[in-house]
C-alpha cells in the first residue's frame, strides 16, 4: 500500500507527536500532586523541611523532563545534542557567575548572587572607640563614664538576654505602653550601621551593650542609649562564619555589678569593665576543654549568678556547661556528657531545688549551681538539628520544651526523686502545635505562645491543643510586655505590636524598622526599644500612657 497517498497519515503523525508530550505534562502534574499531598497529609510538617522538600520535588521534575527530552522525545538528534551542549555550557557559566550569599531566610535555602556583587553583609569601618581607662564623670561629651547611674528618663535596665528570667517577659517596667501605634506612633531616636552578628542588646545605666563583627575583629561594643554614640569597644582577633548562619557573634552580653560578660562565636569568654571596656580576664573556653565548635557557632549568653559565670560548651560530647569565677575567670567546675546546643542556660527552682537548666543536643539537663553535679536528665529532641529555644518554667513545677525542625513541643513534670537532692522528670504530653525555631515560647498566664513555623500561635498548656494561629513573621522573635501586649520582630525586618490573648490575636501597629533578614531579639529598656540585625541598629522611644 502506498502510504504517501494516505490522507490520514499526517493526522496520525500529528497525534503521535502530540501524544509524546504527555510525559512532561504528567511529570509536572505528579510534582504538583506530591506537593499538595504533603500539605494535606502532613499539615504540621516543619516549614523548613517543607520548603526543602518542595524545592527538591521541582528540581527532580526538571531533571526528569531534561532526561526525557534528551533520550525519549524523538526530536532530531542534532537538536538534542545542541541543547545538551547548551545546558552544559550554561551550567559551567552559572557556576562561575553565581555564588551562594548566605540563605534566603530561616528555611536555610541558599540565596544566590552574582559573583562580582558585594557581600550580603557590609564590612563596615568601626568608629574610633573611646579611650580605655578609668574616666572621671562629667568630663564632657564622649566621656565613657556618663550615665552610669541609670537616670535616663524613661529607661529601665535589661542586664541579660531575654529578660530577667530568660523567659521573654518584660518585668519591672512601671510605665504602661500605648497600645495604638496608629494614634501615637513611636519616635525614632537614632539609626546607624552596625557590624555583623545575631546578638541582642543588654541595657544598664543608659548604656547599650552588644557584640558584632568588623572584618577580622570580633567586638563587644558599648553605645549611649539615647544617641547611639559609641562609648567604647573591645576587640578579639576572631572571625566565625558559616554559609547558612552568616558571620559574627550570636550571644548577648550580661552586665552585673559594673562588669560586662560576653561569649563570642568561637568560644572566647570575656569579662570587661562596664565603665571603660577594659579587659579584666578572658578564657578561650572551647580551646581549653578541647572541644570542637558548634556548626553555627557558640550562641550561649553568659549566665551570671552568685560568684560564678556559666556558659555552654561545644559539639564534642562532654562539658555541656562550664563555670568560671566571676572575679578571676578561674575554672570552677564543668559538667555534662552531651553535646551543647544553641540555647542559653538559666536558673530555676523546681520541686524545691535550685538548678541550672541546660537545653542540649539530645537532652535537657538539671545541674546543681554550686558544683555542676547532674541532678536530673530528660532525653528529648533530635541531635541532628539545633535547639535554640529556652525552656519555659511553668507553675506547678512543670517545664515546657519546644524546638523547630520537626521536634515539636512537650510538657514535663518535675518532682523530687527518692535519692537525696535528685529530681525526676516525667512527660505529661507532646505535640506539634508549637514548633519554635529561633524564637522561644513564653507563658501568658493561661496560655503559651510563640512563633510556630513563622506564625504566631497560642496553645493550651494543659494538653498542647492549639487555640489559634495568626500572622506571618518568618524566623523572627517575640517579647511580652504588660498583660497580653507582645512586640514581634519579624524576620524580614518590620516590628509589630500585637495583642496576644487566649481568645485571639490582634495586630495593633507596625514599624518599618529594618529591611533585611533579622534574627536578633528585640530589647525593650523601659520606653526605649532597640532592634538590630547584621547591618543596622535602630532605637525607638515608644509612647506611654
Amino acid at each position: 500500500m502506498n502510504t504517501s497517498s494516505d490522507p490520514n497519515r499526517s493526522l496520525r503523525v500529528s497525534k503521535f507527536r502530540f501524544h509524546r508530550l504527555w510525559m512532561p505534562l504528567l511529570l509536572v502534574l505528579a510534582a504538583v500532586g506530591a506537593i499538595f499531598a504533603v500539605g494535606v497529609l502532613r499539615p504540621e510538617m516543619d516549614r523548613n523541611l517543607n520548603r526543602w522538600l518542595t524545592t527538591a520535588i521541582w528540581l527532580l521534575c526538571g531533571l526528569l523532563n531534561v532526561f526525557w527530552f534528551l533520550l525519549f522525545s524523538r526530536v532530531s538528534g542534532k537538536l538534542r545534542l545542541g541543547i545538551a551542549v547548551a545546558l552544559v555550557v550554561l551550567g559551567v557559566a552559572a557556576s562561575q557567575m553565581v555564588r551562594v550569599d548566605g540563605v534566603v531566610d530561616g528555611s536555610g535555602l541558599p540565596k544566590l548572587a552574582w559573583s562580582w556583587s558585594g557581600k550580603g553583609t557590609p564590612d563596615l569601618a568601626l568608629p574610633a572607640p573611646a579611650s580605655v581607662g578609668v574616666a572621671v564623670a562629667g568630663e564632657g561629651e564622649g566621656d565613657p563614664s556618663v550615665a552610669l547611674d541609670g537616670t535616663v528618663d524613661g529607661s529601665a535596665d535589661v542586664p541579660q538576654f531575654f529578660g530577667a528570667l530568660r523567659d521573654g517577659v518584660v518585668r519591672g517596667v512601671e510605665m504602661e505602653l500605648v497600645s495604638d501605634w496608629k494614634a501615637a506612633a513611636p519616635k525614632e531616636m537614632w539609626r546607624q550601621p552596625i557590624g555583623a552578628g545575631w546578638s541582642a542588646f543588654a541595657v544598664v545605666g543608659g548604656r547599650a551593650f552588644t557584640q558584632e563583627q568588623r572584618g577580622a575583629e570580633e567586638l563587644v561594643t558599648c553605645y549611649e542609649l539615647l544617641t547611639g554614640r559609641l562609648l567604647w569597644s573591645h576587640s578579639d582577633a576572631a572571625h566565625f562564619t558559616q554559609w547558612q548562619g552568616g558571620e559574627g557573634p550570636r550571644a548577648t552580653p550580661t552586665v552585673v555589678d559594673g562588669r560586662v560578660y560576653s561569649y563570642g562565636a568561637t568560644g572566647i569568654l570575656n569579662c570587661l569593665e562596664m565603665r571603660t571596656g577594659k579587659l579584666v580576664w578572658s578564657r578561650k573556653v572551647l580551646e581549653e576543654v578541647g572541644s570542637e565548635n558548634l556548626e553555627w557557632g557558640t550562641s550561649s549568653s553568659p549566665l551570671v549568678f552568685d560568684d560564678k559565670v556559666v556558659v555552654t560548651g561545644g559539639s564534642t560530647s562532654g562539658a555541656v556547661l562550664l563555670a568560671f569565677a566571676r572575679d578571676s575567670g578561674e575554672p570552677v567546675w564543668k559538667a555534662g556528657s552531651d553535646e551543647a546546643s544553641y540555647a542559653s542556660p538559666l536558673l530555676a527552682t523546681l520541686a524545691g531545688r535550685r538548678v541550672i537548666l541546660s537545653n542540649n543536643a539530645r537532652s535537657l539537663t538539671f545541674h546543681d549551681p554550686a558544683t555542676g553535679v547532674l541532678v536530673a536528665e530528660h532525653e528529648w529532641g533530635d541531635a541532628r538539628w539545633p535547639k535554640a529555644s529556652q525552656p519555659v518554667v511553668m507553675p506547678g513545677d512543670r517545664l515546657f520544651l519546644s524546638g523547630g525542625y520537626g521536634m515539636g513541643c512537650q510538657m514535663v513534670q518535675v518532682t523530687a526523686a527518692g535519692e537525696e537532692g535528685k529530681l525526676a522528670v516525667a512527660e505529661l504530653w507532646r505535640g506539634l502545635k508549637l514548633k519554635t525555631q529561633f524564637n522561644s515560647a513564653s507563658f501568658g498566664g493561661e496560655f503559651l505562645f510563640g512563633l510556630d513555623d513563622g506564625r504566631m500561635a497560642c496553645i493550651d498548656p494543659a494538653n498542647g491543643d492549639r487555640l489559634w494561629k495568626e500572622g506571618r513573621f518568618g524566623s523572627g522573635q517575640s517579647l511580652m510586655v504588660n498583660d497580653g501586649l507582645v512586640i514581634i520582630q519579624s524576620e524580614p525586618g518590620p516590628v509589630y505590636l500585637a495583642s496576644v490573648k487566649r481568645e485571639g490575636f490582634e495586630e495593633l501597629g507596625k514599624l518599618e524598622a529594618l529591611s533585611s533578614k533579622t534574627w536578633n531579639h528585640p530589647t525593650l529598656a523601659g520606653r526605649y526599644l532597640l532592634v538590630r540585625n547584621d547591618r543596622e541598629v535602630v532605637c525607638y522611644e515608644l509612647p506611654v500612657k
